[in-house]
């Protein structure tokens, strides 16, 4: 699959989560609202569904695993800085398969497009600090 079409699947999924996030719709009408509303040709459908489906199944773990690295609590972000944390976390976590420096660059892109001004700089730091421990082996070679 192109990087273009995952990076189409990761911003539907951000819209998705946030969307989960502020409304607590099932899962299912989210996927079905964003699938219907966008044109889906050029994107990773079945990543945007894993990514979807996954954070919303396993958001708690999720936290848990990048909670150490945020300086605040998990309930103090910025929401859209929330569904990209936990979509990169999931990644990091459940894709061994996408490098981790796709993973972080893909966050901040992310963030660029959706989030604040500084959101960037923020998901990088949470990142860059949160890889030496999800991804260890990685980092080592």
């Amino acid at each position: 699959m192109k990087p273009k079409a995952r990076h189409l699947a990761r911003e539907l999924a951000v819209q998705a989560v946030y969307s989960w996030q502020m409304t607590k719709n099932p899962v299912e009408q989210i996927e079905l609202s964003i699938v219907t509303s966008n044109n889906m040709q050029k994107v990773d459908s079945e990543y945007f569904l894993e990514l979807l489906r996954s954070v919303v199944k396993d958001h708690e773990e999720l936290d848990k695993k990048i909670k150490p690295y945020l300086g605040r609590l998990p309930e103090e972000l910025d929401p859209v800085e929330n569904a990209i944390l936990r979509i990169a976390t999931y990644e990091l976590v459940a894709r061994i398969d996408v490098p981790y420096k796709v993973v972080i660059n893909e966050a901040i892109e992310l963030a660029k497009s959706f989030g604040a001004d500084e959101s960037h700089k923020f998901v990088n730091g949470v990142l860059d600090k949160a890889i030496k421990t999800l991804r260890k082996d990685e980092i080592g070679r």
